[in-house]
């Protein structure tokens, strides 16, 4: 039953003339209570349907316990080629999105606009690691550390704030010894020190790197912009987790982005650093995630075939480089368990290569197991 209906069943055969029935003032309260709520929750769901469109996103991933499903995913994808067409889709992929750090790669772009890697010699491992949203272990830390050093900067001057690793053992360890966690281990730090050595090579004052005016962030914006195909100037920015703006972008865009990061795409003045880019994650896989994690699994299990990037609340770009083929997707209720299986089973139907898909299998249907390490289910794709 419609909403509207329930209220209209509500005021004519539940709650009837307060007069006419005798109804004391006591229950007229409660039942006008009652019928305020399902307005309230009319209202909800009609703002809730004007924000993702006017209808929901379809089911993408369930989850599966013996044989009923227990819990079920939305969200939507774009799927579009290196010559921009768009191949499948499913859900609304027009509605601006937070990337969220899914749009890495394309900010590390800055590092080659701005002269950095080539003036500061910064390495394929350090290109990585602008990209990467790192599990903070210690080689994650180490090498940032040293590349801070290396430009004339230090932990202090990273603005991204600090949190616990990822990883449960460099988490753990820090915990045993009694040490709090730095900005170096926010999983943020390489893409700072990105930032940072844009800052130096521009020739302004790092501070503030982070804030929407800065010279820095204005450059990173005028990047997206561009590769994004999307004009930014009247999109009020937020707040990312590491605390640089970030905007909304339609799935459609981001996907066509990561497309031409493959070598079928079209060169254009960003071609050079594109192809830097995907041979610096071939390179460094671990670097751009770490042990255990999706993006790191991924371009290992392709042997290079394939670069993902994780982004929060559900968020996924990737680019299935021989195919000429970009992703992009995100889960309605930010859950990565959801996104993670979604991305793996977009890679399987669109790569052409069987080993890769094979591969794939554990990555699109993964088992729930119980405590006692028993499997009672899985995560998987929805059928179409």
């Amino acid at each position: 039953m419609r909403v509207r209906e329930q209220a209209f069943f509500f005021t004519t055969a539940v709650a009837p003339d307060r007069a006419g029935q005798g109804v004391d003032g006591g229950n007229w309260c409660r039942c006008r209570i009652i019928l305020l709520r399902i307005i309230k929750q009319d209202f909800t769901l009609t703002e809730s349907n004007r924000t993702h469109g006017k209808e929901c996103n379809p089911i993408v991933v369930e989850v599966w316990r013996g044989g009923k499903v227990e819990s079920r995913h939305r969200g939507a994808v774009a799927v579009v080629s290196h010559d921009g067409e768009t191949l499948f889709s499913s859900g609304d992929i027009d509605i601006p999105v937070y990337p969220r750090s899914s749009l890495k790669p394309l900010q590390a772009l800055a590092l080659f606009e701005s002269g950095a890697v080539s003036r500061l010699e910064l390495d394929n491992s350090r290109v990585c690691l602008a990209c990467a949203s790192h599990n903070g272990e210690n080689e994650h830390a180490q090498r940032v550390d040293a590349w801070l050093h290396d430009i004339g900067f230090d932990e202090s001057s990273l603005e991204c704030g600090s949190h616990y690793p990822y990883s449960d053992d460099a988490r753990n360890a820090l915990i045993r010894q009694g040490v709090e966690p730095g900005p170096l281990r926010n999983n943020c730090s390489g893409k700072h020190a990105g930032f940072l050595s844009v800052a130096k090579c521009l020739g302004v004052d790092p501070r503030g790197y982070i804030e929407p005016g800065h010279p820095v962030q204005q450059l990173v914006k005028q990047i997206v912009e561009q590769v994004c195909d999307v004009s930014l100037d009247d999109v009020e920015p937020a707040v990312d987790g590491c605390g640089i703006p970030v905007y909304g972008i339609p799935l459609r865009n981001l996907a066509k982005a990561f497309a031409a990061f493959s070598p079928r795409a079209t060169n254009d003045r960003f071609a050079d650093a594109r192809r830097a880019i995907v041979a610096a994650i071939q390179e460094y896989p671990y670097l751009i995630a770490g042990s255990g994690r999706f993006c790191s699994r991924v371009t290992e299990r392709s042997s290079g075939r394939v670069i993902t990037k994780t982004g929060a609340e559900g968020v996924f770009t990737g680019v299935l480089l021989e195919e000429g083929i970009g992703i992009a997707l995100k889960i309605d209720d930010g859950a990565t368990r959801a996104a993670e299986v979604f991305m793996a089973s977009m890679f399987a139907r669109f790569c052409r290569d069987d080993a890769f898909r094979a591969a794939l299998d554990d990555e699109s249907s993964v088992v729930v197991r119980n405590a006692a390490g028993r499997a009672v289910g899985r995560v998987t794709a929805a059928a179409d």
